[in-house]
């Protein structure tokens, strides 16, 4: 850009060097003598202390052209009129059409142009003379500019438009990166969480059996570290997939009594009350976000009420689906905790079109619910 900015100032003060010199010299005489006419409203030449600042003035404007084309069309008539020079008329016509967006000025321009152009011509020759000169250097160059500016323009537009579709396919790709991202940090809470917790409060009772079902309680350790290595192992699995995610069934309201006695084994009574009346599967994402929210109720009931007693109530009917978690006042924390996980399930649940709430309850304990809308049981 530099390199092309440096060429067009070269060109444009050559041209305004050239346009100043022929215009000064009345462009040799040619206008004075055209078709073997004198079409100059002057009788005589101007005197010589008249052209040389008169072309140094539509020089300086030829320079200037593309921030005055105005400016450069009166001069330029104004050397017409009386000097008989076309070539800065030429010029001025094509660049007046060219940067201006405005068809009056343009026609303005053109028309008046034409006019003094016109006007010695028919005195001289009649209309069949003027009119084809008036055409030639009025109405061609402007058409010539209409046509360069325009498509000037158009070009500009289709370059704005490309990079505004670069720009918001950009956007569009740092969006869906930060929403992969979003997605898989909770799959990483959700699986983590449980299953750590599962596996400290395992660990403490089995430090608290002192020997006694040590085998149990470590069989229990191992299965649930299993598990939690599948899951994670799937997880990343889709991480480094590069044709497509392997495909697996996600957890949903089917594998709810799997995780609740998962619960019990750790030492949490936990009760499980599930109404469906609507007798078909809710769908894949439905199911999938609410197991997760059970999920991690029954985390945070480990790591933050232990010992408690959590109900698990999951209703649904054929145009909706009320869950809510709620346990009693426990023995205090047993894990730290983040704070991000209740902030997953509640997008979860929100992009799957539902709402949910968590509080404390007036008894001492936690209630999570969700409500999720489901169009016509689909």
């Amino acid at each position: 850009m530099g390199l092309w900015g440096h060429r067009r100032a070269v060109f444009d003060a050559v041209l305004a060097l050239a346009v100043a010199a022929t215009t000064a010299a009345g462009d040799g005489g040619v206008g004075r003598s055209l078709g073997g006419h004198d079409i100059a409203f002057l009788d005589r030449e101007p005197p010589l202390w008249f052209a040389v600042p008169l072309g140094a003035l539509v020089g300086v404007a030829v320079w200037r052209r593309r921030r005055w084309p105005e400016c450069l069309v009166v001069l330029a008539l104004a050397a017409w009129v009386t000097m008989g020079a076309f070539v800065a008329l030429l010029l001025a016509q094509y660049t007046l059409a060219e940067r201006t967006k405005s068809w009056r000025r343009v026609s303005v321009g053109t028309l008046v142009g034409a006019v003094l152009v016109g006007s010695p011509v028919w005195r001289e020759g009649g209309p069949d003379a003027a009119v084809p000169l008036g055409l030639g250097l009025c109405a061609a160059p402007a058409l010539l500019g209409l046509y360069v500016g325009t498509r000037r323009e158009l070009v500009a537009r289709m370059r704005e438009r490309a990079e505004r579709a670069e720009r918001e396919q950009h956007q569009r790709v740092l969006q869906a990166r930060s929403d992969e991202r979003a997605q898989i940090a909770r799959d990483m809470h959700d699986v983590v969480t449980h299953r750590v917790a599962l596996m400290v409060l395992h660990a403490t009772a089995l430090e608290a059996a002192a020997g006694r079902d040590a085998v149990a309680i470590a069989g229990r350790i191992g299965g649930i570290g299993r598990e939690a290595l599948t899951e994670l192992r799937s997880l990343v699995q889709v991480l480094r997939a590069e044709e497509g995610a392997p495909l697996a069934p996600l957890p949903g309201l089917a594998d709810l009594r799997d995780l609740i006695a998962q619960s019990r084994d750790a030492g949490t009574p936990v009760t499980l009350d599930l109404v469906d009346e609507s007798g078909d599967p809710p769908p894949a994402m439905v199911g999938h976000a609410v197991y997760r929210v059970v999920q991690e109720a029954l985390a945070n009931v480990h790591k933050h009420a232990g010992g408690a007693h959590a109900h698990v109530r999951v209703r649904r009917t054929p145009t909706e689906l009320r869950l809510s978690v709620t346990n009693g006042r426990g023995g205090g924390s047993v894990l730290p905790g983040g704070g991000h996980g209740l902030l997953g399930v509640a997008e979860r649940i929100r992009l799957v079109g539902g709402r949910l709430t968590a509080g404390p309850t007036s008894e001492g304990g936690f209630e999570i619910s969700a409500e999720v809308p489901l169009e016509h049981g689909r």
